[in-house]
């Protein structure tokens, strides 16, 4: 069966209601989580920090002028229960019981459906022997509401910002939820991404204490991360929070890159008003923005080591040599594979990062090229292009991706 076949019937597989999905070689499961920081979100009037016994008021406005602003989108982010609690997959060799090794997927940007994921997560599976988590990204994929997908509803405001803004690019029904929320407020980026940080976290903890029914509590993981998922596995391993990463391989699949050396603008990704504001945010104005708002300095500039690192995956020149020296320190558990024509995070800018600016970093590195006509965001298309081609090249690109994590 060609890749084609294995992501109609995969797809058809995460869809089914059965209470016992199998196929071929996997098994499919799901689980609930329940997000314990959530309290980190904008929305609420005081925060704490419970590992520093400090509390905070709230200092920003949450509702502004800026961008487009509609109820049912701009909706308070400690609000959106669909991000507080989901049920997350699990992909595991058929027959088994409890595993002891297992891999983190983590996705791309403004994903809505694990679609096209599934074969990736099934070569993992089979190549290696590990249980493939399949973890949302906060207010990303299940962690969104429906609304946010309602293609009409989501039409009508892209028209609607269009109007607003004459000059916008790639304003579409698939990106403007994301756009028109990161627009009016892009710190939602940082906070979306610490939460799903802390998740993480909260569920290597949880599975050490042998509360997976499917995972062994002295499991050893890995992590294949695609995309801004990159961004999110490289703050995870090089934080390496209570030594849970110390020897956990990461494979980089289209990223790697630091923020502003990729660009988001894409009829999928972001619109290009969004992306400007979160630009300049992020890079231009981030240290006078954190001056504004005491909660984000907090996480970010005063002794939690996630925060600094999310800050130094912002500006390529900024904290250089402290990013550098700690992708020095795990050179070899770090694997990445970057494509030609990757118009979103290019394969140079990847290398610039990863290798560093003098080349004094080992990080092995992959740059590969596909016959057939692929984009960032869809690097092994389904439909239009020989399918010959793609399951030749989705078969190389997992088969580099399983030797890493086996060795």
């Amino acid at each position: 069966m060609n890749y084609s076949e294995s992501y109609a019937e995969l797809k058809k597989l995460f869809a089914s209601s059965e209470t016992k999905r199998e196929y071929d070689t996997i098994e499919l499961h799901d689980l609930k989580f329940e997000s314990a920081s959530c309290a980190i979100l904008p929305g609420i009037e005081e925060y704490t920090c419970d590992i520093h016994n400090v509390t905070f008021k709230e200092e920003f406005s949450f509702y502004t002028e800026i961008g487009t602003i509609d109820k049912d989108v701009h909706i308070k982010d400690i609000y959106v229960e669909e991000n507080k609690g989901f049920n997350y997959q699990i992909i595991k060799p058929k027959g088994t019981n409890k595993v002891k090794k297992a891999a983190f997927l983590f996705h791309g940007f403004n994903e809505k459906d694990w679609s096209k994921y599934l074969p990736w997560a099934k070569a993992i599976c089979d190549g290696t022997g590990s249980a493939v988590i399949l973890f949302p990204i906060a207010f990303h994929m299940q962690r969104a509401p429906k609304h946010w997908s309602n293609l009409r509803e989501m039409y009508r405001l892209s028209e609607h910002r269009k109007e607003k803004f004459p000059n916008i690019v790639h304003s579409t029904l698939s990106n403007v939820a994301i756009s028109m929320r990161l627009h009016t407020m892009p710190q939602r980026f940082i906070w979306s991404g610490l939460q799903t940080y802390y998740d993480v976290i909260q569920l290597i903890t949880d599975i050490k204490k042998d509360n997976n029914k499917h995972i062994d509590k002295d499991f050893q993981f890995d992590i294949f991360a695609y995309s801004i998922g990159g961004f999110l596995a490289q703050i995870l391993k090089l934080a390496n929070y209570n030594n849970y990463f110390e020897n956990s391989k990461v494979c980089l699949f289209c990223t790697g890159a630091t923020f502003n050396r990729l660009s988001a603008v894409s009829k999928f990704i972001l619109d290009s008003e969004a992306n400007v504001a979160l630009y300049s945010y992020l890079v231009e104005h981030f240290d006078k923005m954190l001056e504004r708002d005491n909660v984000l300095h907090h996480y970010i500039k005063e002794d939690h080591l996630e925060g600094k690192i999310f800050s130094s995956m912002l500006d390529y020149q900024k904290m250089r040599e402290f990013r550098e020296g700690l992708l020095k320190k795990y050179e070899h558990q770090i694997y990445a594979i970057s494509l030609t024509k990757d118009e979103v995070i290019p394969a140079f800018e990847i290398m610039n990062t990863l290798k560093g600016a003098y080349r004094k970093i080992n990080i092995r590195m992959d740059e590969m090229d596909f016959e057939y006509d692929y984009i960032h965001e869809n690097p092994f298309p389904s439909k239009t292009v020989d399918p010959n081609k793609v399951d030749e090249s989705f078969k190389k690109v997992f088969e580099k991706v399983c030797e890493f994590f086996n060795k």
